[in-house]
């Protein structure tokens, strides 16, 4: 990846949603609407206090996480569409 975020920031990868619904009927493309989870691809250090000490992030590479709506600032990346986001945004990490 030639990308490395800054600060408490993440480049955030989109996991697609389902194509049906629970009852079996498929979603048209122009009804979906953008997935609200994604895979961290790469994280910045943390951010910093006043005093200049480094705060860790609390997610990492690989982490499958659950983010607002309007989260992020959509950005191309090697020709794939990514996520840009504080840590802040993420709402929380998807276990299992």
């Amino acid at each position: 990846m030639a990308f490395k975020p800054l600060h408490d920031r993440v480049l955030v990868r989109r996991v697609e949603g389902d194509e049906k619904t629970a009852g079996g009927l498929i979603i048209p493309d122009s009804a979906k609407e953008k997935p609200a989870e994604g895979i961290v691809v790469a994280c910045g250090e943390g951010a910093r206090k006043d005093s200049g000490e480094l705060i860790a992030m609390a997610v990492k590479d690989g982490d499958k996480i659950l983010f607002g709506k309007w989260s992020g600032t959509e950005v191309t990346v090697n020709g794939e569409e990514l996520l840009i986001m504080k840590e802040s945004d993420i709402l929380g990490i998807i276990e299992g």
